[in-house]
């Protein structure tokens, strides 16, 4: 772990990707204590006298949206919806995603050959067109977004996990082991496992900026987070008619949006080049 530290503390967009992660987070855990105004209060100074959203500056931060709510004070609640729902959504992926590759490509035959004929018939759908008709068929919600981000990307990680597996399942220690008469579970908990926590550890980070983005883009379509709760999604959606007189009510949040991906894709790439012994070297 040390090592691994001392690796990421070289590489300068690395920590800088980790520094805006940290922000993000920081600022979405303390979002009650740090917005000053209520995300949802609609204020009557919050607009100008002829009704429109009043601009960066003064005592709103970043300006006020269509009803008079303050844009800081929305983005730091939808930076929390849009984390959680990266980091469950994703955890759930991830943990789906391996336990397929790693059943389908350690027990093999039929039923391996099964399953991963049909991660290759889910991979075939477009992602955002899979998650549209699985989030039009659901009632909208927080969780239920959560869950179809799931559904939609656990097939990437299990196609890769499948194949670390079939290479692993080949090495001469774990024919040493079933020559003992290790069992199955022994061999996957205890040498299969190991291996691929790496691979599980860079996806994971990796797949929460395609979760931030594909919850935005859901909530953006009116299938995701339903207002009034705040995301960088809906809160695009509510002022994309004002783009051209209230400029930073889209400008801002998308930022915001663009940034985390880009945080949380340097994060991932780094791990992924320090962790994995075939990428040492190459730039």
């Amino acid at each position: 772990m040390s090592d691994v530290l001392k690796e990421f503390c070289r590489r300068p967009l690395a920590m800088a990707g980790l520094i805006m992660v940290l922000l993000v987070v920081t600022l979405a855990i303390l979002a009650p204590w740090v917005a000053p105004y209520d995300p949802d209060d609609q204020r009557f100074d919050g607009l100008t006298v002829e009704g429109a959203p009043l601009p960066p500056g003064g005592p709103f931060l970043m300006g006020t949206d269509t009803l008079g709510r303050d844009l800081f004070s929305r983005l730091l609640f939808g930076a929390r919806t849009s984390l959680m729902i990266g980091v469950v959504a994703n955890g759930a992926a991830v943990l789906i995603g391996t336990a397929v590759g790693l059943f389908a490509g350690f027990v093999r035959g039929w039923l391996g050959a099964l399953l991963m004929r049909f991660t290759d018939l889910m991979m075939a759908f477009p992602a955002l067109l899979l998650a549209i008709a699985l989030a039009a068929l659901l009632r909208p919600s927080l969780w239920i977004v959560a869950l179809v981000i799931a559904l939609v990307n656990w097939v990437q990680i299990a196609r890769i996990v499948h194949a670390e597996t079939v290479s692993i399942a080949e090495r001469e220690f774990i024919a040493a082991e079933r020559t003992i008469g290790a069992s199955t579970l022994r061999i996957l908990g205890y040498h299969v496992a190991p291996h691929l926590l790496p691979t599980c550890i860079v996806w994971g980070t990796l797949g929460i900026a395609t979760t931030v983005l594909l919850e935005a883009s859901l909530s953006y379509l009116g299938i995701g987070v339903q207002p009034p709760q705040p995301s960088w999604g809906n809160i695009i959606q509510e002022s994309q008619t004002y783009y051209d007189s209230a400029p930073w009510l889209v400008f801002i949040p998308g930022a915001a949006i663009v940034l985390t991906a880009l945080a949380f894709n340097l994060v991932g790439d780094a791990l992924r080049d320090i962790l994995d012994p075939t990428m040492k070297g190459r730039h």
